[in-house]
Formats: structure tokens, C-alpha cells, sequence
């Protein structure tokens, strides 16, 4: 067998048969894998945790290897997804667990003989093969992993950029011979979503449109850059990779460039999540795809253009044991910095002369590609162009202290409904959500049944994240500021378990002539250092105008939105006279009336200085407010920046705001 055959055979064995890691349960006799199905009531068994006591009543679905460790997925009679690391099953159910991974081992190996049967695909030589059903034959090389998800995915290309339509979500593919029209009316999903996470935002998966113009653009000519940009230090913002199911792929690291999201607990079983725009996507390589993409096929491709494969392992042998890590391009060089490495050159080169730089999966840090080893544009700290992401409802707290048990699709035909089911307090509660007539309707239910409902316009997307206007990304790492309003009929009602909901901003009202707010610690547009944690920690001296006629009083704010969509507070003062038109610096008192309010760094009644961590520019807003009357909170309640928004807004005449940047020096 040739050289290029043994790589390929090894290739295929990589997807097909260990899918890196990855353990999927076989496909019904449509070849599909059905969420909508009921467990086979004669594989159903009780599985017991003996390190935990717990016992679930199901059927084996799924195992997959993380950190050395195989977890065994157990899939209730109500379509409801566990997951028990293998080693704490009893004997007997350790048994049957590895009977069932031993029968996917031997149907993917009977697939191994009829792939490698098959003409093969060589990556970066010739044509593949349109993603497209009925598209033309000519379509770049870059093309072909998609084409596995069609009709869900689509591609289209110019003489410069593959561009990827889909919805963002991970369809399973359909069954052979059916019709396009009626594969688009469905939504079986390839796995759970969201299964296993404990940092929740509330967020849930909903539909995307990265169409058209949103649609992600994959460089077809990628190349190498004179200096990578490292994912340690940048691209804190938006994807950095898209997989081969039309779903994009985060920064495994949280814009605090430390933690990891994987080990924090937000990512779900197949290393994914949902952003603040309700997006799912993924934070570590998609290695369960392989069985989809097909033999020696990338499983995603980086948004510097070049591809992703499944794991690597330097020393591996086509012919030996670990065969499924050996680099379907031929490559033994160890991975570099950011987890990937060049191909062999073709034959007929000059000597020196290297192949395809790609990317490998890895089962820690990082993941996928650590950065970008082709000529990228970043702007604003993320890869530039990119879509965005949008939802139909405003951003909720964090829900502290929940964990996601269950995700299910209910919905028929036309019709995409979902169902998440999460433990807080010992309580079961769900999050049913289903589109109708273009609305979004969302049914909380609380562990005693009673439901609240909330509707959305499915038209009017309240937030957007990534490129082209976006403002960061999602779910327990980086989150998008709002940038507009519109959306729901009104402010989604959390769970009666939730945490309070941040209260919002009163609009701005035009300012009266001359009202306007000034700083002599600003200049350029930049916060003084004196007025930082890295220098006298002193609060900014601040003046203004003339006020609108009725004053009767001023309040001011000065607060941060995080990448995270936290707000961070540094200034609160309510009820400062009329008469005044300055806060001198370190002035708690304010010409004797004014009461200053809790900072969110330290919870005193005092100025807190701006001590951001991350690199680049942070921006502070500071707002000045014009008010026909004192703020009057309820007796007993702090002074926060959000109780005094809530007690003025119905006495805001104008505001006026300044903002100013300051970046820390890097250490």
C-alpha cells in the first residue's frame, strides 16, 4: 500500500472510527441521527454512579474522551441527556457501556473499507465538489467539508473569499435522496446543545442569519503572516474559526486572557455554549464532525484560511496503534505555538520548500488554533470581516447556582421548538421556546408547573454581536453590549429563581443649549492616569453648563460595560443642588447637599479608580442628569446606580455624558 493510501486509511480511521476522541451512537436506518426519536424501549437500562449514588433510568447514547477520560452520555426515557464519567459506572455498567462503544468501533470500521474504496480527496489539489446541490462542479477545494451539511450550510465564492451561509446551529445532515425544500423544514440536531453547563447566562440556542451579506467569508488564497497574532493576547472579540456544520468557533479563553471556558464549566458536552445574542457556537474543536466531513476532510476552517484537523500525535505510525492521529496531510513536525504545523512539500519543489500550514485539534489548551498564522485584519480585537449575531430579546443576569440537564427539540415541521431543562436548587425548571407566525414565544416553568410566557418579534433583533457593528460576543466570557432598541413586547420574566434584573438606562433627552459636561482630568479624550488605581486613585473634577429650565436637582453616573456585558460603576452621586456646576475632585460632600452612592468595585459610598485588566483601551461613560426633582428611594434601600435610575427616570430632563478612555501599561 502506498504511502499516500496508508495516510489516507489512517485518515478515515481518525474520523470514522475513534472521531478523535468522540464516540456517537450508530445512525438509524435513514442514516440519520433523530433527537426527535423516542428511546428504544429494549436498549433502555438503569445506570448507577456509584461514586455519586445517582441512578438514571435510559439508554446508552453517546462517549466521548475529555482530558484522557472517557464520559458515557445516558439518554433518559424522556429524551433527557446525563452524562457519567465511565470509571464511576458499576462493573456491570462499564461492561455494557464498553460492549456499545465496541459495536460503533466495528460499524465505523466496516465504513473505514467502503471510504477508502473511494477516490480520494487531497485537500488543496483539485476541485471538490459544490456544497451546494445543483451549484457548479468548480468549486474551490475550501468548499468540500461544508457540502457534508448542505442543504443547511451553502457556499458560494468569488476570486477571493469562500462565503458560508447557515443558521448556526448544528443540524444533523439529511438522509440520502431527500429533497432539499424538505430537509430545510426540519430541525434534527447532530447533538444536545447546552447539556452539562453550570455558569448559565439564561441564554438559549435560536436561529441565526449568517446569509447574504452576514454570511462568514473563508480567504481561498490564505497567507502565512509575517507576525501571528497569538488568541493569548488578542481576539478576545468574535470567532476565529468556523466548523464545517455552519457553526462558529470563540476563543477558548475569556477576555480576562486567563480562563479557560472549557474548564470553568460554561461549555456544554460538545464544547459549546450560546452568546448574550442567544448564538451558539463552539469554544474547542468540533472533533465529533469527523464522522460527517468524511475521511482526511478539515472539521472547521480558520478564519485566516486555513484548515482544521482532528488530533495529532507526532509519533504515530499509519500501520500502528494510534493510526487515527497521524496528520491526514502526511505532516510528523510537532505542532507550533498555535497547534499547527506545515505539510510535506509536493513533490517536484525545491528543496526547502514546505506544503499546507493547517491547524490540529487538541485535547487541551488550545484547543484548535491558537491564534492565526495567516494575514488577518483585526479590528476592535476581533477578525474583521465577520457576521454578527442578533436575538429578539434582551440579555439576562447570570442565573447562579443552575445547571442545564436536558435539551430537546419538540417542534414539528415549520414549526422549531425546543425545550432546556435545568436543576437550581434541587428544582427542576424548563425554558420552552417555539417560533409561531414570527414570534418568539418563550414559556418559563417552574418546578411546580406554573408558567410564565413572554413574547418576542422575531423581526426586531435587540442585540448584535460580532463584525460589521458588533459589540462583542457571549455566554460567560465575552458578551455584546446592546446597540439598539426595539425587540420584545416587554422584558423577559426570569424564572422565579433568577437573579435580579439589572434595571436600564433612562434614554437620553436632548440637552438644553450650553448643558454639556467637561473634565480637566480628560484630555484627547483620555482619562488622566491620577484618576486611576495606577496613579492617586482621585475621582475626575467635573463642570457643566446650563441646565434646562425646571432643575431642581443633578445626579451623576460614571460606570463600564465589560466584554462579559457586566456594568461596572465608579461614580454614583444623586441629588446634587441646583445650583451647582462642578464635582471637584475627592468632593463628597458637594456644597453641602449631594449624597454620594455605592461604587460595584468595593461597595463603598466613594469614587472607585478604573483598574480594567486585559490589554487595550477601555471606555468609561460618565452622565450627568438633569432632574425636575430629588431621587426619592425606598426607605432603607442603598444608593446604586441602579436603584437611583429606577427613581429617576421618570424626572430625567436631560443628560449630558462624556466619555473617556484609558488603557492599563502591560506589566
Amino acid at each position: 500500500m502506498s504511502l499516500l493510501r496508508r495516510l489516507s486509511v489512517a485518515a478515515v480511521t481518525a474520523a470514522l472510527v475513534c472521531a478523535n476522541g468522540a464516540f456517537a451512537h450508530p445512525p438509524g436506518a435513514d442514516g440519520q441521527h433523530d433527537h426527535h426519536h423516542h428511546v428504544d424501549s429494549a436498549k433502555i437500562r438503569t445506570w448507577t454512579n456509584v461514586k455519586t449514588g445517582e441512578v438514571v433510568r435510559g439508554a446508552f447514547l453517546a462517549a466521548r474522551t475529555v482530558d484522557d477520560a472517557v464520559r458515557v452520555s445516558i439518554e433518559r426515557e424522556t429524551g433527557d441527556v446525563v452524562t457519567f464519567p465511565l470509571a464511576d459506572l458499576t462493573d456491570a455498567d462499564r461492561a455494557e457501556a464498553q460492549r456499545r462503544i465496541d459495536e460503533v468501533k466495528a460499524t465505523n470500521e466496516r465504513l473505514v473499507a467502503q471510504a477508502i474504496s473511494q477516490p480520494l480527496v487531497q485537500p488543496g489539489r483539485s476541485a471538490q465538489p459544490s456544497a451546494t446541490p445543483g451549484a457548479p462542479t468548480n468549486a474551490p477545494a475550501q468548499a468540500s467539508p461544508f457540502g457534508a451539511f448542505a442543504p443547511f450550510v451553502s457556499t458560494r465564492w468569488d476570486d477571493r473569499w469562500l462565503y458560508v451561509e447557515s443558521d448556526g446551529l448544528p443540524h444533523a445532515p439529511p438522509a440520502p435522496g431527500t429533497k432539499s425544500e424538505d430537509a430545510r423544514r426540519t430541525f434534527i440536531l447532530s447533538h444536545p446543545m447546552m447539556v452539562g453547563i453550570t455558569a448559565w447566562q439564561q441564554q438559549v440556542p435560536l436561529p441565526q442569519n449568517y446569509r447574504g451579506a452576514n454570511a462568514w467569508q473563508i480567504p481561498l488564497t490564505p497567507e502565512i503572516a509575517d507576525k501571528p497574532v497569538s488568541a493569548k493576547e488578542q481576539l478576545f472579540r468574535g470567532a476565529i474559526a468556523l466548523a464545517a456544520n455552519g457553526v462558529p468557533i470563540f476563543n477558548p479563553i475569556k477576555n480576562d486572557g486567563k480562563t479557560d471556558t472549557f474548564l470553568a464549566g460554561e461549555l456544554d458536552e460538545f464544547g459549546g455554549h450560546c452568546g448574550r445574542a442567544d448564538d451558539y457556537h463552539y469554544h474547542i474543536a468540533p472533533t465529533h464532525l469527523q464522522k460527517f466531513v468524511g475521511a482526511g476532510q478539515p472539521i472547521a476552517y480558520a478564519l485566516d484560511g486555513f484548515p482544521i484537523y482532528g488530533l495529532f500525535d507526532p509519533v504515530a505510525k499509519p500501520d500502528g496503534p494510534d493510526a487515527e492521529k497521524c496528520c491526514p496531510l502526511g505532516s510528523h513536525e510537532k505542532l507550533d505555538g498555535l497547534n499547527g504545523h506545515f505539510a510535506p512539500a509536493p513533490a517536484g519543489l525545491p528543496p526547502g520548500a514546505r506544503g499546507l500550514y493547517h491547524y490540529h485539534a487538541s485535547v487541551k489548551y488550545p484547543y484548535l488554533n491558537g491564534g492565526m498564522r495567516g494575514v488577518v485584519t483585526v479590528t476592535d480585537d476581533q477578525i474583521d470581516p465577520q457576521p454578527r449575531a442578533s436575538s429578539p430579546r434582551p440579555a439576562l443576569p447570570p442565573l447562579r447556582g443552575a445547571k442545564i440537564t436536558g435539551f430537546k427539540a419538540m417542534g414539528k415541521s415549520d414549526e422549531p421548538a425546543w425545550s432546556l431543562e435545568y436543576m437550581l436548587g434541587g428544582k427542576k425548571h424548563f425554558v420552552n421556546y417555539r417560533l409561531e407566525n414570527a414570534k418568539w414565544i418563550f414559556d418559563f416553568v417552574d418546578p411546580l408547573g406554573a408558567t410564565k410566557t413572554d413574547t418576542y418579534d422575531a423581526t426586531s433583533p435587540q442585540r448584535r454581536q460580532g463584525g460589521r457593528g458588533g459589540r462583542g460576543e457571549g455566554a460567560g466570557d465575552r458578551r455584546p453590549r446592546e446597540d439598539g432598541a426595539g425587540g420584545g413586547n416587554r422584558p423577559p420574566r426570569p424564572p422565579r429563581d433568577a437573579a435580579p434584573q439589572t434595571v436600564p438606562e433612562p434614554a437620553p433627552t436632548p440637552a438644553a443649549t450650553g448643558f454639556a459636561l467637561s473634565s480637566p482630568d480628560v484630555t484627547d479624550g483620555r482619562l488622566s492616569i491620577e484618576c486611576t488605581c495606577d496613579g492617586k486613585s482621585r475621582a475626575p473634577a467635573l463642570s457643566w453648563g446650563t441646565p434646562p429650565e425646571g432643575t431642581k436637582a443633578f445626579a451623576v453616573v460614571m460606570h463600564h460595560i465589560t466584554r462579559d456585558n457586566d456594568t461596572h460603576v465608579y461614580i454614583v452621586v444623586a441629588n446634587i443642588p441646583a445650583a451647582a456646576r462642578e464635582l471637584k475632585s475627592g468632593d463628597v460632600s458637594v456644597g453641602g447637599g449631594g449624597t454620594w452612592g455605592q461604587n460595584t468595585v468595593n461597595r463603598r459610598n466613594a469614587y472607585a479608580p478604573p483598574c480594567s485588566q486585559g490589554p487595550g483601551d477601555k471606555t468609561y461613560t460618565i452622565t450627568l442628569y438633569a432632574l425636575s426633582a430629588d431621587a426619592v428611594l425606598p426607605k432603607g434601600s442603598p444608593l446604586t446606580r441602579d436603584a437611583m435610575l429606577a427613581a429617576i427616570k421618570d424626572t430625567t430632563l436631560a443628560t449630558t455624558t462624556l466619555e473617556v478612555k484609558y488603557a492599563r501599561a502591560a506589566k
